[in-house]
């Protein structure tokens, strides 16, 4: 999958917290409150816990951590009979994101499969979209907001809401990168595309 770099200007949980403040104090009602009304399952408990922001911060990482956590997401999932999305969401929504990226490439390494993979088999459709947005994510920021922008703009009739919310929202701290992301991945600029 190549280098993957990291962004200083990205704090996820940052980021969350900051929504999670925001949106009691301009709705006059919490966040928390508004998912577990909308929605439900494993895809609630996944939007609650990433509004929580509860990830560890990037650290040391184990190897003996790395490895277990790649079994256990591995059992949980391609040896498992019906999927344990418990595991995945408390692996996926608690670990730095150094760690994860590990996680995955040790995943790969034990079943021969991306977790991207696994995921797309294993799990249900809102669930999965989520799970596979987390994970694109944790490899490259800028990566998946370039993929959001191109099938944004692929079919006919582009999605103008997708293409404005990711404009207005990552121009001040990723847009650049993701503009270079785009012409990497898509073979041509994003101001081409636009146009």
């Amino acid at each position: 999958r190549g280098t993957v770099k990291d962004f200083p200007s990205f704090d996820a949980t940052a980021d969350a917290e900051t929504l999670h403040k925001m949106k009691g104090l301009e709705y006059e009602a919490n966040l928390e409150d508004h998912i577990t009304s909308d929605t439900s399952g494993y895809y609630q408990r996944m939007l609650v816990v990433l509004v929580q922001a509860n990830r560890d911060p990037d650290g040391r990482i184990g190897d003996r951590c790395i490895e277990q956590d790649a079994q256990v997401l591995f059992k949980a999932g391609e040896l498992k009979w019906g999927t344990d999305e418990e595991k995945f969401i408390t692996i996926l929504r608690t670990r730095s994101v150094s760690h994860l990226r590990k996680v995955f490439d040790k995943y790969m390494t034990l079943s021969g499969f991306q977790i991207e993979e696994s995921i797309d088999r294993e799990t249900s459709v809102d669930l999965e979209k989520l799970l596979l947005a987390i994970v694109k994510c944790v490899r490259s920021v800028p990566a998946y907001f370039a993929e959001t922008l191109f099938y944004a703009m692929k079919r006919a009739g582009t999605d103008d809401n997708t293409l404005i919310r990711v404009m207005v929202t990552r121009r001040e701290t990723d847009l650049l990168d993701i503009r270079q992301t785009f012409k990497k991945n898509f073979a041509k600029s994003l101001h081409h595309a636009i146009e």
